[in-house]
């Protein structure tokens, strides 16, 4: 069920010329281990000025848009929460155009679902977007995906925390990563 939806978000925003990755639950499947997620998180490399070419393309695939007033929605929170409409899950759209996350989008690996590449967030992506949501499933994603992934670069993890420490009051990123680094024995 969620192959197919991949595989049709994935065409689609190829054919609009919008660059994307997955990320969330979809992308711990990729690189961790097997746990429920009843959603697909798409960042995107485009801001708002692009919500109607989405709007368009979530139309062409059943994708049908949540929130009542679309556009205050998306101005406010950045995200377009949609629901697929021939399998019932849920689809976040998340603009962004930050130098971080353009940078993350390049560096997407490409997954092969039902004869369709879909980009998927670098396993040192996914862990820095799950370190800085931290929530605890978050911190138990970083867990299970550094325990299944030996190979990381971790210079390019612990520059973009650091990066992200300096920029918020709590500066607790770094700390975080090397804690769980560190228990993990990377």
């Amino acid at each position: 069920m969620f192959d197919k939806a991949l595989a049709r978000i994935g065409a689609s925003l190829e054919k609009a010329g919008i660059p994307y990755m997955i990320i969330g639950g979809q992308a711990v499947l990729l690189y961790g281990e097997p746990r429920l997620t009843r959603d697909i998180d798409v960042t995107l490399g485009v801001n708002i000025d692009r919500l109607e070419t989405l709007l368009a393309l979530a139309q062409q695939i059943s994708l049908k848009p949540l929130p009542e007033d679309v556009a205050a929605f998306v101005r406010q929170t950045m995200v377009l929460p949609a629901l697929d409409e021939e399998t019932s899950i849920r689809v976040d759209f998340i603009f962004s155009s930050t130098p971080y996350e353009s940078q993350a989008i390049l560096r997407a690996k490409k997954v092969r679902i039902l004869d369709q590449d879909v980009c998927y967030a670098a396993v040192e992506d996914l862990i820095i977007h799950k370190i800085f949501a931290g929530r605890p499933r978050d911190i138990e994603d970083v867990q299970m995906v550094i325990l299944k992934n030996s190979v990381l670069d971790v210079p390019y993890i612990e520059e973009w925390l650091k990066t992200f420490d300096d920029a918020s009051d709590e500066k607790n990123f770094l700390v975080t990563f090397r804690e769980i680094a560190g228990s993990s024995r990377i």
